[in-house]
């Protein structure tokens, strides 16, 4: 009996080490976000977690992004290349709406104030941002960007004073 559990522990320790898709496997980073995060930093009780789990074997990634209590209505949300502090491009879209609904697979934003998206990214969610030297498809350097801490997630929503794209909370992406 003991021999039999020992045999499927071995088994377990053996896919975890070949890098099979699982937990073991996976690279997790999560952004909590806020308004003092945003530049400038805006006043708010809206806040946020996005929590984004990669797989380097199989070059894809899961995310769920979770917000509340926005004071204006979610319009959409993305991952932007860029040091705290500083307003970076867009690099992967995580939701959109109908009137801006991102590139073809785009998740829809949940809710107008409160709401949960969950998706997955692979080299065709990177759209850039070029100007940055990062283009399309270039899922590595996007991550690699992540691991420096140089990127952050953004909700925007159409209260913030720019109107309809500005940010109403962020998070640096660790």
């Amino acid at each position: 009996m003991l021999h039999r559990k020992l045999g499927k522990l071995t088994h377990l320790v053996v896919a975890a080490a070949v890098g099979l898709p699982g937990i073991a496997s996976a690279q997790t980073f999560i952004a909590r976000l806020n308004g003092g995060e945003e530049v400038p930093a805006v006043s708010t009780t809206a806040a946020g977690q996005f929590v984004m789990n990669f797989f380097p074997a199989s070059q894809m990634a899961n995310y769920s992004l979770n917000y509340a209590n926005l004071q204006g209505t979610v319009t959409q949300a993305h991952i932007h290349i860029g040091q705290p502090g500083v307003t970076g491009g867009i690099s992967i879209w995580l939701c959109g709406t109908p009137a801006l609904p991102g590139p073809a697979g785009t998740p829809t934003c949940t809710g107008t104030t409160t709401g949960v998206v969950k998706g997955s990214i692979t080299s065709a969610s990177v759209i850039g941002p070029p100007a940055q030297l990062i283009t399309a498809g270039q899922l590595n350097e996007a991550i690699r960007m992540i691991r420096l801490g140089l990127a952050y997630v953004n909700v925007h929503t159409d209260a913030a004073a720019g109107g309809v794209g500005s940010g109403e909370i962020r998070g640096v992406i660790r």
